[in-house]
């Protein structure tokens, strides 16, 4: 489709070169015109933003949210399951950052208040806008930027739009486990119309995605050993699977605008995603260097090279194989109302109502089998002998045992983690998780004339509730049994795990055995169950005031705004707290102020140069699930480390923390940015955040005012310990990026066609632990780039996309929901595509193909021990490469 794109100039100069040239139209198509729309958005913005547009109805510039984001200059991404579904702002993770749909907060499939992209369908998004520096106006917003995904508005469309497409995908891994898919495919249509002498106008959006993703992983439980050549560090522990995904979800947003008069807009938006996340993940779990259940290692015998054993033996080796099963499902709902007046006499006003919702539920089944019960090896001998080879890339193995002989191979409890003589054969875990927010705003203008343009007013109102019920079980084997044969009808094919030297293992679906009576459930009375549970109350009040600036000067003009925001924050946790192990319901919670001054200018001179200042006051607020309530603490009878230094008894804990607040920073910003028109631009943008308060777990002093007192010997006072998330010192956050998007017919018109678009970011922190120590940042990366070199022309496209991001401390779900976090190695992801679009007057006008491929180079994840050892290899998981082929029609 071709694009017609009339930018509207803001300001004098851009309004006489508008007079020069007010017979000429522009045209520019697909990813040209996404590159346009987005230069546009950049130079006519007063605050500093980056932004990517839909080439077309239904068709961004990539297969998703997150990897067009991704591409963003100063923004990057971590990968799950191969998929770019958290974003990274300024190296930075997704905890320092905020995302809106159509201006307006929403709930998350996740644990904390980060979105994960792909609850999205890009079918459905005509733009985002990322906001690096906030203004008083943006409610919502973040600490490194605000990620604000907006949908279409058809009265702005302008005409009738009925667009299909579809796109079928190949996993070259292949069928990595039993009943898995190399193809996929993803549908979607589009409509969008206006009746009623263009004053009624509806957008209808659907998106329906099946598609696999594959997975090979080496996983360690970490390394033992002193590192010498007499105790040399070796692999502790493996628990590696290969996983097998199937992605389903469904997506449809709709938009109703209603132009009631000259002065009066109205519009609703209603999205609603249905989302299933199903894995199997099948491996083997192998106790090793730890010594840990009968292993046995000799160092003399192994090759050692620095303190590391890179080669040898392990004996009385006693596996697990699992056969286990992760099923994530969501229900995101969200509504929006807006009314917009803008009146003849200056003055303007609106109305919002938002309304965000999400169901989740996360299952995740762990199912054991082996040679036999906590090694017993008077039948079929329990233990193997492994060989082993250590590298960057994780450990091979050769083992003396065939885990693919099901004759050989039980349910059972192999390592008696059950304890006991009562085997358990797995562990049942479902999260069940609700997610509800709604959001009120209402706001004022008044049109000026003079250096302030105009003045704002607004006041905004969220409420936010979030829970967590864990149901928990513990999986038996049925009677009393401690080891069972796995039923030949259960037995699928065995899964291969060659790549680790194991070769193939037995296999089996445990939602089956569950199903025909097996495996059995014992619901799992621990009290530290209970203790998982919470329900957060958030209420938060904004009130903001903003003036805006435009002043013409000799030869440049002066834009921008300042303002302030002041938001009063109600928080609460209700929950278990077990206080000398007796259980109790509390509600805590804190209510708290934050001033929010903020200032924008731009300085626009007619040489198409902009100096652009910004400076503000931030914040983040913390992680939901950080302000549970839960704790679990007693009495500490070791006077010496009593905090308040009495000598005498003290209470000591540790759990959640329903008093924390937000980090926050001052910040500032300065960007130079030459544009060429609306096609091209090379900007240097500089930040410094100055860090006030930082959000660190350590164990310090905690007020215990408002818990049940624990029995037995009374404390000195309500001062203790506990070990939580806590408010600490600051420090520094500053960087540097770099970004152009230039098409090269500036350079030669004969490069017409061929262009750049990209950038490099750097970021250096300073921050302090509760330690006092310099701490890295979860999600923090040094350095980020990406760069996408294209072609387009004659209906002919092309592009080669690169993005690279330098280590950082991520952030990854554990079983049971916990996060386990890990120094992952950098990586650089390259992808491709090319394509054709049919042009005016020939038959198939209105017809786009394209091939795509992602991850061309099969590039790894990987993570590594804390220490920075390459080989302590953590983590190391191939997704192979993807190929996507499909087409959008525009009728």
């Amino acid at each position: 489709m071709a694009i017609g794109l009339m930018i509207a100039p803001a300001y004098a100069q851009d309004k006489d070169k508008e007079k020069q040239n007010e017979d000429q139209v522009i045209i520019v198509t697909g990813f040209q015109a996404s590159l346009e729309n987005a230069v546009a958005e950049k130079k006519n913005n007063d605050q500093i933003v980056e932004s990517v547009s839909a080439e077309d109805i239904g068709k961004l510039p990539d297969a998703s949210i997150g990897e067009s984001i991704a591409r963003l200059p100063g923004l990057t991404s971590q990968r799950t399951s191969g998929r770019a579904n958290i974003i990274a702002i300024r190296g930075l993770g997704p905890d320092f950052s905020q995302t809106l749909l159509n201006g307006r907060e929403q709930t998350s499939t996740g644990d904390a208040r980060a979105v994960e992209f792909d609850q999205y369908p890009s079918e459905i998004v005509n733009q985002v806008v990322v906001y690096k520096s906030p203004n008083a106006s943006l409610v919502g917003q973040g600490l490194v930027g605000t990620i604000d995904v907006r949908t279409i508005r058809p009265l702005e469309a302008g005409k009738q739009i009925l667009a299909i497409g579809a796109r079928g995908s190949y996993a070259d891994l292949g069928k990595l486990n039993a009943g898995s898919k190399d193809f996929g495919y993803r549908v979607n249509a589009t409509y969008v119309d206006q009746f009623a002498d263009d004053t009624i106008g509806i957008s209808l959006a659907a998106a329906y995605v099946d598609e696999p993703y594959q997975l090979q992983e080496f996983n360690a439980w970490g390394y033992a050993g002193a590192g010498t050549t007499a105790s040399p560090n070796v692999i502790g522990g493996s628990k590696s699977f290969v996983t097998s995904t199937q992605l389903e979800r469904f997506g449809i947003n709709g938009t109703l605008q209603y132009q009631v008069t000259d002065n009066l807009m109205m519009t609703f938006d209603g999205f609603y995603s249905k989302f299933t996340d199903d894995q199997s993940k099948r491996g083997i779990e192998l106790p090793l260097g730890f010594g840990a259940f009968g292993t046995g290692f000799n160092p003399a015998t192994a090759t050692v090279t620095n303190g590391f054993a890179t080669a040898g033996t392990f004996t009385n080796v006693r596996g697990v194989i699992r056969n286990d099963i992760f099923e994530r499902k969501a229900d995101q709902y969200s509504f929006g109302y807006n009314a917009e007046y803008e009146g003849d006499d200056g003055w303007k006003a609106f109305l919002d109502i938002g309304y965000s919702k999400t169901d989740r539920n996360e299952l995740s089944i762990e199912s054991y089998a082996g040679t036999g019960f906590n090694g017993d090896d008077t039948s079929n001998g329990a233990s193997a002998t492994i060989g082993f080879t250590s590298n960057e890339t994780g450990t091979v193995f050769s083992p003396s045992l065939n885990y693919s002989d099901p004759t050989r191979i039980f349910l059972t409890d192999p390592l008696g983690w059950g304890g006991g003589t009562v085997p358990q054969a797995g562990y049942y875990n479902n999260r069940i998780v609700e997610d509800e927010l709604k959001q009120y705003r209402v706001g004022v203008e008044k049109e000026l004339d003079g250096f302030l343009s105009a003045v704002k007013a607004g006041w905004s109102y969220t409420d936010r509730d979030k829970s967590l019920t864990p149901d928990e079980f513990l999986v038996r084997l049925a009677g009393t049994a401690t080891q069972s044969v796995i039923p030949t009808s259960a037995l699928l094919r065995p899964t291969n795990l060659s790549y680790l030297g194991l070769g193939p293992i037995v296999s089996y679906d445990a939602r089956e055995l569950i199903a025909s009576g097996v495996l059995t459930l014992e619901r799992n009375l621990s009290p530290d169950i209970p203790a998982k549970a919470y329900q957060i109350r958030e209420d938060l009040m904004t009130i903001y005031v903003q003036a805006d600036i435009e002043h013409e000067m000799t030869s440049a003009v002066l834009t921008g705004n300042f303002g302030v925001q002041a938001i009063n924050t109600d928080q609460s946790s209700s929950g278990i707290v077990f206080a000398s192990n007796v259980a109790q319901n509390v509600t805590l919670g804190d209510n708290y102020w934050d001033v929010l001054p903020s200032m924008n200018l731009s300085l626009r001179f007619d040489s198409d140069f902009v100096i652009r200042v910004a400076a503000s006051r931030q914040i983040q607020r913390p992680r939901l699930d950080d302000l549970r309530a839960a704790v679990s603490y007693g009495i500490d009878t070791n006077a010496a480390n009593n905090p308040t230094g009495a000598n005498g008894p003290f209470i000591n804990g540790g759990g959640g923390n329903p008093f924390l607040r937000p980090y926050r920073a001052n910040a500032i910003d300065v960007n130079f940015e030459k544009y060429f028109g609306n096609s091209g631009i090379i900007s240097a943008q500089f930040f410094y955040k100055d860090i006030k308060s930082y959000i660190d777990r350590a164990r310090l002093i905690f007020d215990y005012t408002g818990y049940p007192t624990p029995t037995g010997q009374t404390p000195t006072s309500n001062i203790g310990l506990l070990e939580t998330n806590f408010n600490t010192g600051g420090g520094s956050l500053y960087g540097a990026e770099l970004s152009m998007t230039l098409p090269f017919n500036n350079i030669s018109s004969s490069l017409d066609g061929f262009g750049f678009t990209g950038g490099v970011g750097y970021t250096n922190t300073k921050v302090k632990d509760a330690g006092g120590n310099v701490d890295q940042i979860p999600g923090y990366s040094k350095w980020v780039a990406n760069g996408t070199v294209y072609f387009e022309k004659w209906g002919f496209n092309s592009r080669v996309s690169g993005r690279y991001r330098s280590s950082f401390l991520g952030d990854f779900s554990g079983f049971g929901g916990n996060l386990a976090r890990r120094t992952a190695l950098g990586e650089f992801i390259v992808d491709a595509q090319i394509g054709y679009d049919f042009q005016d007057g020939s038959a198939l006008q209105g017809l786009s193909l394209y091939v795509q491929g992602q991850n061309l180079t099969d590039e790894r994840f990987a993570s590594i021990d804390g220490d920075g050892n390459r080989l302590k290899a953590l983590d190391y998981q191939i997704y192979g490469r993807r190929i996507l082929a499909g087409f959008t029609y525009k009728f």
